[in-house]
């Protein structure tokens, strides 16, 4: 089957290091031959977490017809942002569903580190309600009609590389997980005796956001539990590495890698290829 993919996705304007812009992503997303009369469709749905309103955005492409594999996309700790509902628009571009998860609730979403800080550790504080959070995008994601619920995965970028884990943790039913610069939580025997997917982690071998000592507990407790996991280190990428506007977050150890980021986009399409045992 031919993939339709727009040559460039335009973000909407945010501050960068250097200004107001307009940032143009496509160089590295591969275009295919096929139907340009393709509709690009977006549809927000609505959920709760006990009192908590919660709002995330599903896209698919009419060019693909049928049920197709389902991919929840899990944000970093901005918020549920541009950036990652695009990230889940260019998912729908290559044939799948894909769901951008809200976690924080309430429309939140920040620019400012401490603020988000703030959010992302409500969260993390009680990994039930991280997990349980997380899993009831999923849910979302499975139930929509046009999603095969047989064929599901998740990636999170950041806070929401963790979030993906936590659902693996959880034992929840995907394929498959991928984890971009996230921060690695490592499994208690419990969790990684759970997981049922595999596992694929894109890091920055100068990301200073997670420790050695972390990252070699991560791999011993998948190991230990006999995970099928893989974990690609690209050398010279800092934190953040995919998201090209991590320069003008104001911190410290954040910097976008085109190389990188066009690197471990197309590993993570390999992957679920390779997950789902079909060409798009």
């Amino acid at each position: 089957m031919k993939h339709v993919a727009r040559a460039t996705g335009e973000i909407d304007k945010e501050k960068t290091g250097g200004g107001m812009k307009s940032l143009q992503i496509g160089l590295w997303v591969l275009l295919f031959s096929g139907s340009a009369l393709a509709v690009m469709q977006q549809e927000e749905i609505s959920y709760k977490d006990g009192d908590v309103e919660l709002k995330g955005y599903l896209f698919w492409d009419d060019a693909f017809s049928g049920n197709r594999p389902g991919i929840l996309v899990a944000h970093e700790w901005w918020g549920l942002n541009d950036y990652a509902r695009l990230r889940a628009e260019m998912l729908a571009e290559m044939g799948y569903v894909a769901f951008a998860a809200d976690m924080y609730g309430e429309g939140r979403k920040t620019r400012h580190a401490d603020e988000a800080k703030g959010w992302m550790q409500q969260i993390t504080s009680n990994i039930e309600t991280w997990q349980r959070r997380a899993n009831l995008a999923l849910e979302q994601l499975k139930s929509h009609p046009n999603v095969e619920p047989t064929k599901l995965a998740a990636i999170g970028y950041c806070f929401g590389g963790a979030t993906v884990m936590q659902l693996a943790y959880l034992g929840a039913d995907l394929d498959g997980v991928v984890s971009f610069h996230g921060s690695l939580p490592p499994a208690t025997p419990e969790q990684a005796s759970k997981i049922k997917a595999r596992v694929l982690v894109a890091h920055g071998d100068e990301d200073s956001f997670v420790p050695p000592e972390r990252i070699e507990a991560f791999k011993k407790a998948l190991s230990e539990a006999g995970v099928d996991w893989e974990m690609d280190i690209y050398g010279g990428a800092r934190h953040s590495f995919t998201n090209p506007y991590s320069g003008g977050y104001g911190m410290d150890g954040l910097a976008y890698q085109e190389q990188a980021d066009r690197r471990s986009w197309l590993r993570m399409l390999a992957f679920l290829e390779e997950l789902f045992e079909e060409p798009l």
